[in-house]
């Protein structure tokens, strides 16, 4: 145990500040200061961890990350070993540390009756003096079996079973069709929450070990799947849940109303120096956003960045509780009301607003949007929520945005070429070793997961991993943090 009164004698949560918002909002820089050793009250964090007899931030973390034991050597002081303790579950704390909504705090002892520990600002601070302190350098596979892998998909998955594999002996060719790797980790997360530097000195490390990248290639496209299955002797299908939930109501066709993953690829692409004709941008626009999850948070922040004359995000459901309900008690993730750093910045919030229609323009304007028409949601006794009649209002709008969530991935090329199973919502059919009912082929992520999170993707990569790795060589050594079956600890 790190501090054995160390929760007595700090019983409130300490983060570093974040950047003021006159400051970040004029760059595209993380809008966080991360805690430094230099900074007492990093230690102080680490400290309220009580090293629990059952230590519930493991169940609540998909990767099951030994929490406490980094907690403890952060603590001491001791970084070689905390990155050591970090990297035996987690290839990529970097990404985790950022963008990971933190089910383990959720989870947390501590936080029945306090505070929880900051773990996820322990968890960035390892790996960042990690890496300051040159302690993360590539582990280069003592042998090479024989057997080559193709990960097709780029995103955590994707690159966190193919670091694994590799690391096997196993030769691993990641195939991504976007012009550079990291999926949406590069092209759907802005810099202000994920600077792409991580991702890059990641991708330095996994070259020097061995994987090979291939960017700019489609598979199903540019090379069928069916010709990587007899170029490869396994296939991990890694391509995330990219089909975007669309809103059908008329006028969605009307021009300036896009999805809003179309809209952050291009920022995306414009903030790395990229040349892209015709962008989306919010530039002297009134946004609305229709979503008020993380790809709406994002989306704000980027408009704001681009000097919108407004920004109004807009939730179909009810403003969630600030506290934990009676109904999602201790140690599930709760659904809480949340206010991330781009809502810090600006922006209007509208709960219980259902779109009914996009109205267009006049005159040349007739194929654009003006504006939306909204009406207040009423919850039905079966459950459904439907706009109530007569309460209908009219927001001015220049440019929508969608943030409704993705229904799953695209499989058109991938049961047409490969004859690979579909479940009923529309994923990649596998089952609990992450195989699909073709031999030879495994899915890991949201492919065949559904939309989920940064952290489940990371664990179902290894898990994955693990699987092929076993049918490769009839035994593997690799960890299997999850089974294919796990469900989130969430009501």
């Amino acid at each position: 145990m790190a501090d054995p009164r160390g929760f007595l004698k700090v019983r409130e949560r300490e983060l570093p500040p974040n950047r003021p918002v006159e400051v970040r909002l004029r760059d595209w820089k993380d809008v966080h200061a991360h805690l430094e050793e230099g900074q007492p009250f990093l230690k102080e964090q680490a400290g309220r961890c009580m090293d629990c007899g059952v230590p519930f931030c493991h169940n609540g973390c998909p990767l099951g990350n030994l929490i406490p034991e980094w907690n403890d050597l952060v603590w001491r002081g001791q970084w070689a070993d905390a990155i050591d303790r970090l990297h035996a579950t987690n290839n990529f704390p970097e990404f985790t540390g950022r963008i990971c909504p933190a089910p383990c705090e959720s989870s947390c002892v501590l936080g029945i009756n306090q505070p929880p520990v900051t773990i996820k600002n322990v968890e960035v601070s390892i790996i960042d003096e990690a890496f300051a302190r040159g302690l993360v350098t590539p582990q280069v596979p003592q042998r090479l079996t024989g057997h080559t892998v193709a990960v097709v998909g780029s995103g955590p998955a994707g690159l966190a079973a193919a670091q694994q594999l590799t690391r096997a002996g196993h030769t691993v060719a990641v195939y991504e069709r976007d012009d550079e790797i990291g999926g949406l980790l590069r092209y759907g997360v802005p810099d202000f929450k994920l600077e792409k530097v991580h991702i890059d000195r990641r991708l330095e490390q996994m070259r020097a070990e061995g994987t090979r990248f291939r960017p700019g290639v489609a598979v199903g496209r540019d090379v069928t799947w069916a010709q990587l299955q007899a170029r490869y002797d396994a296939i991990v299908v890694a391509t995330g849940a990219t089909v975007p939930r669309r809103l059908r109501v008329p006028g969605a066709d009307l021009d300036g109303v896009h999805v809003a993953m179309d809209y952050l690829h291009q920022a995306n692409a414009v903030a790395a120096g990229k040349d892209v004709p015709d962008q989306i941008t919010a530039a002297g626009k009134h946004v609305v956003i229709i979503g008020g999850g993380d790809t709406g948070s994002d989306c704000l922040g980027t408009a704001l960045r681009q000097g919108a004359a407004s920004v109004t995000t807009l939730a179909i459901g009810k403003q969630p509780p600030t506290e934990r309900p009676a109904d999602q008690p201790w140690p599930t993730d709760p659904v809480l009301f949340e206010v991330s750093s781009s809502h810090e910045e600006g922006g209007e919030r509208a709960y219980l607003a259902s779109t009914v229609a996009f109205l267009p323009g006049e005159g040349d304007d007739a194929g654009r949007v003006r504006a939306l028409r909204l009406a207040t949601t009423e919850y039905l006794p079966d459950g459904r929520r439907e706009p109530t009649p007569g309460t209908e209002r009219d927001v001015p709008a220049d440019l929508v945005l969608v943030a409704m969530g993705f229904t799953g991935p695209e499989t058109d090329g991938l049961t047409g070429q490969l004859g690979v199973d579909v479940t009923p919502r529309g994923a990649v059919a596998r089952d609990d070793e992450f195989a699909t009912n073709v031999p030879g082929v495994f899915v890991a992520g949201d492919a065949g997961r559904g939309q989920s999170l940064v952290v489940w993707a990371i664990a179902e990569g290894r898990a994955a991993a693990a699987a092929v790795d076993a049918y490769l060589s009839g035994t593997s050594e690799l960890p299997a943090p999850v089974a294919a079956s796990t469900v989130a600890l969430r009501p």
